[in-house]
């Protein structure tokens, strides 16, 4: 619980980007992820504090790169205010978001800084968005799930409602390639003792796993896909207001009749012991993509609208490999907050922050 704030590596504002002086930091910046964002961010010229727990991988990063590091954890207050002391922006990158963003939001609150995080936890965006009166009174902006998780379906939802305004449903879907990091894993384990969400009728509603099946086109094949509990059960409403949402991911049908044949064993999923005992599979067995996985494989994520008159529109994205388009899409919106001028302060989603076009401004994603 000790805050430990490296001197040889002190930072200053000379080193800010043109235009702020605001100092800003990655907090999780030794995880997978988070090594992502500070090689790029240091090719947008970008100087972040290096933070999280490990004292000894945040130092050897930090001397790579002469950049600041601070080491502190989440579970003392007094530490993490510390450890933020000065910080205008935290890029949150430490999962599980279900035990980290909490205590981090509480901090930044706290401190006046600014509070962003990849998240695509469901229960996560929605404590986010409870503390959205708080993040007014203090100026500051509140935007869970910078990443992939949910940048481009958010951005997609937004814009089919803005070309269909009296949309009624919104149908979301992604084929993702490359394999996930192990937060990813260690999150979708978690969520398997909670069972699938759907948004019905405006309300956050439990369904099933696997609840529904179906297929989307992809250059000419149909690729199944199963209900997951994405983020935009949430945030979409959020952004566009429309009372009925779904969100699929593509998966081989093997995999929705497993998960189905797992409803039966109900709440123990999400007893601790069990939940133990397949995070330990996960960190033994998940080491995330490759550089060259990352490389050769990307993202495709359909979007659907209804209105009540039976009026349909139909979108689809194409990006590059989801890690890739989280490292972007976050900095991205990190970059605005550094420029200005400062937006109102509270609870923002992607698309409500920096536009319904964003995510078209990210490289190597286009619109079909």
């Amino acid at each position: 619980s000790r805050t430990f704030i490296s001197s040889s590596c002190s930072s200053s504002s000379s080193s800010a980007p043109r235009g702020t002086d605001m100092e800003w930091m990655i907090y999780g910046a030794n995880g997978y992820t988070g090594r992502m964002v500070v090689e790029e961010a240091l090719r947008r010229g970008l100087r972040p504090v290096l933070a999280g727990r490990n004292a000894a991988e945040l130092e050897a990063m930090a001397q790579q790169h002469g950049l600041p590091v601070r080491a502190f954890g989440l579970d003392n207050p007094v530490a993490l205010r510390t450890g933020l002391n000065g910080i205008g922006l935290v890029l949150h990158c430490a999962g599980p978001f279900s035990a980290t963003a909490a205590p981090m939001l509480d901090a930044c609150l706290d401190v006046g800084a600014h509070y962003l995080d990849i998240t695509g936890e469901i229960d996560v965006f929605a404590h986010c968005h409870s503390r959205d009166a708080d993040a007014k009174a203090k100026g500051i902006v509140v935007l869970p799930g910078a990443g992939f998780d949910v940048v481009p379906t958010d951005c997609l939802a937004a814009l089919l409602k803005r070309e269909l305004p009296a949309a009624s449903s919104l149908v979301l879907a992604f084929e993702a390639g490359g394999g996930p990091s192990p937060g990813t894993a260690k999150t979708s384990v978690e969520g398997l003792g909670k069972g699938g969400r759907a948004r019905i009728g405006g309300q956050l509603t439990r369904v099933p796993l696997a609840w529904k099946t179906r297929t989307f086109e992809r250059d000419g094949e149909q690729r199944f896909a199963m209900t997951i509990p994405w983020g935009d059960v949430y945030t979409a409403y959020v952004s566009t207001g429309i009372p009925d949402i779904e969100v699929y991911m593509g998966v081989p049908p093997a995999t929705a009749a497993r998960l189905r044949r797992l409803r039966l064993l109900g709440p123990l999923l999400g007893l601790g012991p069990v939940q133990s005992w397949l995070k330990k599979q996960v960190g033994k067995k998940v080491r995330g993509p490759s550089d060259a996985t990352r490389g050769k494989t990307g993202c495709v994520v359909w979007g659907e609208v209804r209105d009540a008159a039976g009026n349909e529109l139909k979108r689809r994205l194409r990006t590059p490999n989801g890690y890739e388009i989280t490292v972007t899409a976050a900095l991205g919106i990190v970059g605005r907050l550094l420029r200005g001028p400062a937006p109102a302060g509270g609870y923002y989603t992607p698309s409500t922050l920096m536009g319904a076009d964003y995510v078209l401004s990210l490289p190597g994603v286009s619109l079909d």
